[in-house]
């Protein structure tokens, strides 16, 4: 699962009272809803897919000792999007933010598909990662101004269907594809798949979603404070992921350039008090961030670990990540039962630890005579447990908010979530360059160094165990 979840940005326009028939597949409804849920499905599936098709596009470009930053090159973008794309469609409105967006997807993707060295996948990485997040705030604000309040429950629950299913089938598909295609054709393949959804969904984002969100003389210009801060994220994100990839002395001088840039965006950005983990909706933005960086920086070592060290082909790889999905989603219905909701923070801590089990069992399969299924297992009880505790975030964030403030601080667990992805995968990126994972050849037990896949998964545990001490930190004494 991405760390971009749909219920983390809420963008809502309360003065469009348009008269509906029907829900969203409706008539009136019909051809918006299938298209922006087309984008959402297309997105995700390149996010579930994209970690299966990685080992070999890493080997291939002789590139493994990067390959933690061909994840987080995406994530630090996105970070820039995110912010320009709120900005943008309060400004213009959401159909200029999303039309760059997808076209720079898809750039992305087509750069990442012919790239010949590794540097060049990053770059098609990066761009992809700008779009992807001028895409995903856009897409909220269509939802805010195109459908009445009583559906939008429902257009959000099929943005949220959209990301099981890539789940399941993302890894499966990658993987056939990038044995009997080749690993490119898992990024080529998408660009054309993205033409009829966004054909079909244009037309009726001119119509009920054109035109500025803000209304005149209030915040429709650009507030170019909180853009400069997202530059310096973005640009202070990439300067620390170089450092830590780099491992040699020099490399001191842009990591102490990315946390100059860093430090001051963070705290512009984020709640105050949310890196002490002060009680209330700090520590819950900082939770979001420790659960997804955590989860995200050991996933993404998941398939190239089976790959590498147990032999498995891309497919068999990414079926391990397969039922997570489902798992997630179930997590995600669990925690909105009513009955549930005196419990929430308890859930979110029992999420927590399940996460740090998964994280810690994952490794255990280095060893020859543990079965390879492990990891199926132990990925579905921990995204269960990222169920339980990315919903929850979002509730509590909401419930914390007052109305004036609910968008920003939406932002800031989008920002907090991208913000430890690329930190976490940075340290665990340098973590596993540093005892020799970059010198794999691919296969099993051949050149291996399984000391740098536990090097990555064992301190992601230990940032999940944090997680579920900051759930103690929850409520607002």
């Amino acid at each position: 699962m991405t760390a971009l979840e749909p219920s983390d940005a809420v963008v809502a326009d309360e003065t469009s009272d348009r008269a509906d028939t029907g829900g969203v597949l409706g008539r009136s409804y019909r051809a918006l809803s299938v298209g922006i849920v087309s984008v959402v499905l297309l997105i995700a599936f390149e996010a579930t897919a994209v970690g299966t098709a990685m080992p070999v596009a890493a080997r291939e470009l002789d590139g493994v000792p990067l390959y933690a930053f061909a994840f987080s090159g995406y994530f630090t973008t996105s970070l820039f999007g995110m912010v320009l794309a709120g900005q943008w469609s309060d400004r213009k409105g959401p159909l200029g933010a999303l039309t760059t967006g997808i076209g720079a997807f898809a750039a992305g993707l087509v750069v990442a598909g012919t790239a010949q060295g590794m540097w060049v996948f990053i770059a098609g990485r990066a761009v992809q990662g700008f779009g992807g997040g001028l895409v995903i705030v856009a897409l909220y604000v269509v939802v805010g101004r195109a459908y009445p309040e009583r559906l939008r429950p429902a257009i959000m629950a099929a943005f949220a269907a959209g990301w099981v299913v890539p789940s399941i089938v993302g890894p499966l598909a990658a993987g056939a594809v990038t044995e009997q295609l080749g690993w490119r054709w898992v990024f080529l393949g998408i660009p054309v798949l993205v033409v009829f959804p966004v054909a079909l969904a244009l037309p009726q984002i001119r119509r009920r979603a054109g035109g500025p969100v803000a209304k005149e003389g209030g915040h429709g210009a650009f507030d170019r404070r909180r853009i400069r801060l997202a530059l310096g994220i973005s640009l202070g994100a990439g300067l620390l992921q170089y450092a830590a990839q780099d491992l040699r002395w020099v490399s001191v001088i842009p990591g102490l350039l990315g946390g100059a840039l860093l430090v001051p965006a963070v705290l512009g950005l984020l709640p105050r008090g949310t890196y002490r983990a002060a009680r209330g909706l700090p520590s819950v933005v900082l939770l979001r961030g420790v659960a997804a960086g955590g989860f995200i920086s050991a996933e993404s070592f998941v398939p190239l670990m089976l790959v590498t060290q147990r032999g498995l082909s891309p497919t068999l790889a990414g079926f391990s990540l397969a039922a997570g999905g489902v798992t997630w989603a179930v997590g995600s219905w669990v925690q909105a039962r009513p009955r549930m909701e005196p419990y929430r923070e308890r859930l979110m801590t029992l999420g927590m630890v399940l996460v740090a089990a998964a994280v810690a069992t994952a490794p255990t399969v280095l060893v020859s005579g543990v079965p390879v299924w492990t990891v199926a297992v132990a990925w579905a009880f921990g995204c269960f447990g990222m169920g339980l505790v990315i919903a929850s975030a979002s509730v509590l964030m909401l419930r914390l908010s007052i109305p004036a403030e609910a968008g920003a601080n939406s932002a800031a667990l989008q920002i907090s979530d991208a913000l430890s992805n690329v930190v976490l995968l940075a340290v665990a990126g340098a973590a596993f360059a540093s005892l020799g994972g970059g010198s794999m050849t691919g296969a099993a037990g051949s050149g291996s160094h399984p000391a740098a896949f536990a090097a990555v998964f064992l301190p992601m545990a230990g940032v999940a165990l944090v997680g579920a001490w900051v759930t103690t930190r929850l409520r607002d004494l």
